[in-house]
């Protein structure tokens, strides 16, 4: 009786390289060996397997409908191999494997995606996968091992490290304060144009500032409503209304005139975390990452001049 060959994890890294890069000359380039070694290793593989995970031809490489199944179940399995070698290791300084980080739309897209490029630049062993999303993301069920948001509102069952000193600010364009005035309180707020938006962990239509030291909510309301904070950035620069925002967002139209501070003393607490799962407490691939982060967004001038707290384990 024949039994069926287990694949060995090696070749089942191969496969995956193989697989993301879509060719075996630059998979071989990755893993430092030469393309009939990948070749070879794909062939054991799927030879241990009985079925075809590659169509060949000159030009590229695509997988099949077996191969999209293993891959999936590959990644996996090396990922829990990765995390089991982090577990159990006494040199938790080599990050390897996958990094599937998420993060919001806009601060994803603008600081979160060049840091990762730049970290993946530095841990060639790390493949980093950044998802962006207008909600906030349950970490641990949702399978990520790193969320980078923005807020301090934190489940208490998660790990969380500042990553920078940031807050929101009211601002409106000059334009519309000529034609409406400007807010002397925040009951004023109600009487205003105001640019809601949905996204990630803001409460829609419902403002908490701090005025003081005190939380102050205001319920808002206006014509415009969004679920992207850049649209209603355009918005407010089209003089439809008030807007709060970080002011990673807002400062350079702050400092060229195009928007206005409404009520200064008025602020939103919003510091940038990374929130990972208890259990990536001692991972190499989160730590590295989340010390990376921090450097890259003090470079950025993300809450410059504002000390973080020291990152321990």
């Amino acid at each position: 009786m024949n039994l069926p060959v287990s694949p060995e994890l090696d070749d089942l890294r191969v496969f995956c390289t193989v697989a993301r890069k879509a060719s075996f000359s630059a998979a071989a380039e990755a893993l430092s060996a030469s393309a009939a070694y990948v070749s070879k290793r794909v062939g054991v593989l799927e030879a241990s397997l009985g079925t075809r995970l590659l169509h060949r031809s000159t030009r590229r490489v695509a997988i099949t409908a077996a191969g999209e199944r293993v891959l999936a179940w590959a990644e996996k399995i090396l990922d829990d191999v990765d995390h089991l070698v982090e577990d159990v290791s006494s040199t938790r300084s080599v990050p390897r494997g996958t990094l599937r980080v998420s993060s919001s739309f806009g601060f994803g897209r603008q600081f979160v995606a060049p840091a990762l490029a730049a970290l993946s630049d530095s841990y060639p062993r790390l493949n980093v996968r950044l998802d962006l999303f207008d909600r906030v993301v349950d970490v641990a069920a949702e399978g990520f091992d790193l969320d980078v948001r923005i807020g301090d509102d934190i489940a208490g069952h998660l790990i969380a490290r500042q990553l920078a000193a940031n807050h929101r600010v009211l601002c409106a364009a000059p334009a519309y304060l000529a034609r409406h005035g400007m807010p002397e309180s925040i009951a004023d707020l109600e009487a205003h144009a105001c640019l809601a938006i949905k996204e990630r962990d803001h409460p829609f239509g419902v403002w908490r500032l701090d005025a003081g030291g005190e939380t102050v909510p205001v319920k808002v309301t206006g014509p415009l409503s969004t679920n992207h904070g850049e649209a209603a950035v355009q918005w407010a620069l089209a003089g439809r209304g008030i807007v709060l925002r970080s002011v990673w967002d807002v400062q350079p139209l702050l400092d060229a005139g195009r928007l206005k501070r409404v009520l200064p003393e008025v602020t939103q607490p919003a510091n940038v975390w990374a929130v990972f799962p208890e259990r990536l407490a001692q991972s190499a691939r989160v730590k590295v990452c989340v010390e990376f982060l921090a450097d890259a967004f003090a470079q950025m001038r993300i809450g410059e001049g504002e000390e973080l707290p020291e990152y321990t384990e």
